[in-house]
């Protein structure tokens, strides 16, 4: 009887250490793929920085006295490029400080666009045509890669939530991602004036 007893014992405990380290390593994958999707996402914000100070020196050339635009955007780009995430740490804080920073670029890029409007000159430019639709097509890869980030901590945050996972996940320190999220005031038309 007592070997019988040990026997179960011993038995489900092997279960138990290899639906761990299964789990274990079903975790570590999910967890470095969030942390890819967030390697994307920072990579297509780099993009559009790297492009911004063409774009300015573009208008610059056109719209001389906008100098209050083209310096907000310059600012914009310098406080986005010093907000800096650690994927390891990826918090909701961060997440929305960072967000906070790039709705900045993306507001003063479009005040700067809406000015072009107001250059003929300017807006049959090749350069800044080229430029423009660089940062349109920089715009949707970010909208893509945000969506694959979400997608990507979608199924680690359920992977770790699930039962008996969730045990597991405290166990070794898993902890849920944060999702981007649309900025407050999104849903409304943003008015352009002249």
């Amino acid at each position: 009887m007592k070997k019988t007893v040990i026997i179960v014992i011993v038995v489900l405990l092997v279960l138990l250490v290899i639906g761990g380290v299964g789990s274990y390593n079903n975790m570590v994958t999910k967890q470095e793929n969030v942390i890819r999707a967030w390697s994307n996402v920072e990579n297509q914000y780099q993009r559009r920085t790297d492009l911004i100070p063409n774009l300015v020196n573009t208008v610059k050339g056109y719209a001389a006295h906008e100098q209050s635009t083209l310096q907000a955007v310059t600012e914009a780009r310098s406080q986005a490029t010093q907000v800096r995430i650690d994927p390891e740490n990826l918090t909701p804080e961060a997440l929305q400080q960072f967000q906070q920073a790039q709705s900045q670029v993306s507001s003063a890029l479009g005040r700067l666009l809406a000015i072009a409007e107001s250059y003929p000159d300017l807006k049959a430019n090749q350069n800044f045509l080229e430029l423009q639709a660089q940062l349109e097509g920089t715009e949707n890869r970010i909208a893509v890669e945000r969506g694959r980030f979400n997608k990507a901590a979608q199924d680690y945050n359920q992977y770790i939530r699930r039962f008996p996972r969730n045990i597991y996940a405290g166990i070794f320190g898993f902890h849920t991602r944060p999702y981007f999220e649309a900025q407050q005031g999104a849903q409304n038309t943003p008015v352009v004036e002249f």
